[in-house]
């Protein structure tokens, strides 16, 4: 019995592990991109692109670029709206205050995300946190990838702080959604508050 249980572990772990890891993206230079992380296909996050790698993000074959930040943040790329468009992408920018998320800042990148679910995004911010967030919402959410393993991806980046992780449990409310999960530690972050 105890030999059943273990081999059922194991094999969900595995099959958890196949089901949705981060890929290794087929465009090299992507990795030079802060945090870059390739989920699927059409989707990856990253930290703020250079306005040069913008060049290697359309490169890749990407197609819509979306922008979680304020653009009068230090490292933003100056007029990258006008870079990105310049380049043939389209560009989505909801600015996230990092100390005050909403809902319906979720919603709004939800809604962009679903309207052309084949489009490859990058959806970026300065270091790929308020991203990685978002991105793990979207697949648990959008996508059905399991909580465990979004939540991963998302800690090969960082551990939300307080404020992070009381936002995504509302949006995970809001859509019947538990962060419960084995392996699930969402003791908050101190770094960065």
């Amino acid at each position: 019995m105890i030999y059943k249980a273990l081999l059922s572990t194991l094999l969900v772990s595995c099959s958890l592990t196949a089901y949705a890891q981060i890929q290794e993206p087929a465009n090299a230079a992507l990795k030079e991109i802060s945090n870059f992380r390739q989920y699927s296909e059409t989707f990856a996050s990253a930290g703020q692109p250079t306005a040069e790698q913008f060049n290697t993000v359309r490169d890749a074959g990407f197609e819509r670029v979306i922008y979680l930040a304020f653009t009068n943040n230090p490292n933003a790329v100056p007029n990258a709206d006008q870079l990105v468009k310049s380049l043939g992408m389209d560009y989505v920018h909801i600015p996230v205050d990092w100390t005050r998320p909403t809902t319906q800042d979720f919603y709004t990148f939800a809604d962009a995300m679903r309207r052309d679910t084949d489009r490859k995004t990058l959806l970026h911010c300065q270091v790929n946190a308020r991203a990685t967030a978002f991105s793990f919402l979207y697949r648990v959410i959008y996508e059905d990838v399991p909580v465990a393993l979004a939540k991963a991806d998302m800690n090969s980046v960082w551990q939300p702080n307080e404020t992070w992780r009381d936002f995504i449990f509302t949006v995970l409310a809001e859509n019947d959604v538990s962060p419960e999960c084995e392996g699930c530690d969402w003791t908050p972050s101190t770094a960065g508050n």
